[in-house]
């Protein structure tokens, strides 16, 4: 290699590095000049995000990605963002879970994550504003919709503003480097589920025992020389564990999906979801009913998952997806109509589409 023709290149870098470290401070100036001009209002607009991040993919002409460079830019607005006022997100722990990853996916490495040992502590801590915002899986494509979530969206006074969709690549860790004497494996329920299969084929005799999040199986991992957990990258790190097998998972796309829960409603950028919760009445027809109104005024459903009410003995609420804000003239048309024809209707909010 010569070094002679590497020079230039290294002083074009340093060069480069130089002017954008200029940039970025200049920019975080005017990050602190709005955060003093709000004073003691909401610092983060998840909708001014989005629109800063499409704009960004719209310019970009490589060789980046545009998920390198939205990775890159949402740091950027992270680290910016806490000098108006750093953000506490609440999610389901201990650290190492996916959630965790979601929560940093979605804030950047400046916001403060805080580990609940519930879903329900996570809600709650929000909801008392002890904290900013929770992120909790709503579903999973491979296992479906995490059922405690959407129980809590029903009852929660806190609304959708963002969502985070995260592959999931499950890895088997455990003390030793090798999988032979694992006499049991640690994973949340539906992390042992969407790796049935593998675990038939590599480890059918060992126990799958359930715990309260991929994390904590990892944890308690760490104490059993004959135990193993379903769990990620992260979790390996922070509990000292090696990985035995990489990508255990059976679905290879295999992908969970969050929502982003706080004290705000959103406004519209043109690249929106809507969430809702329906409950029919009790009569013929009614669920056929509760969609017409979305093919009438043109309002593509993506979403339709119906979960006991808890009222009532074989009653149902139904969480519905629709594309569109919920002040868009269209969705503003359906939902009222629907609201005539429902029993029960809540907006758990509308908010920018995730990018994957």
């Amino acid at each position: 290699m010569n070094e002679e023709n590497l020079t230039p290149h290294r002083e074009a870098i340093d060069s480069i590095d130089a002017h954008i470290l200029q940039l970025l401070n200049q920019r975080a100036a005017h990050a602190r000049a709005i955060g003093e001009l709000k004073g003691t209002g909401v610092v983060y607009r998840p909708e001014r995000e989005a629109v800063v991040l499409q704009r960004i993919r719209g310019l970009n002409q490589g060789p980046l990605s545009n998920e390198s460079v939205a990775r890159l830019f949402r740091e950027v607005m992270s680290e910016c963002l806490a000098l108006e006022r750093p953000l506490t997100i609440c999610y389901l722990g201990p650290e190492g879970t996916f959630t965790q990853q979601a929560a940093i996916k979605h804030f950047g490495h400046a916001a403060h994550t805080r580990a609940c040992a519930t879903v329900d502590e996570a809600f709650r801590t929000v909801e008392a504003r002890q904290a900013d915002y929770v992120v909790a899986p709503i579903e999973n494509s491979t296992e479906g919709a995490v059922g405690r979530s959407l129980d809590l969206l029903v009852s929660s006074s806190l609304s959708a503003c963002g969502e985070v969709v995260l592959r999931i690549h499950h890895h088997l860790l455990c003390r030793q480097p090798e999988k032979n004497g694992i006499t049991k494996v640690y994973a949340h329920a539906q992390a042992l589920a969407q790796c049935h299969e593998w675990l038939n084929k590599n480890l059918p005799d060992a126990a799958r025992l359930p715990v309260s999040s991929n994390a904590e199986g990892a944890r308690m991992a760490g104490e059993d020389a004959n135990a193993a957990a379903i769990a990620s990258q992260a979790a390996a790190e922070r509990y000292g564990l090696l990985k035995v097998a990489a990508n255990i998972e059976d679905e290879p796309n295999n992908t969970t999906r969050f929502l982003v829960l706080g004290h705000q409603q959103t406004q519209s950028t043109g690249h929106d979801k809507t969430s809702l919760v329906v409950a029919a009445p009790n009569k013929a027809g009614a669920v056929h009913d509760l969609l017409q109104p979305f093919a009438d005024f043109g309002v593509s459903m993506t979403k339709l998952e119906s979960r006991p009410s808890r009222a009532g003995l074989w009653e149902y609420v139904f969480f519905i997806d629709i594309e569109g804000h919920h002040t868009d003239e269209n969705v503003q048309a359906a939902l009222e109509a629907l609201r005539e024809r429902a029993a029960f209707v809540k907006l758990i909010g509308s908010y920018p589409l995730a990018v994957l």
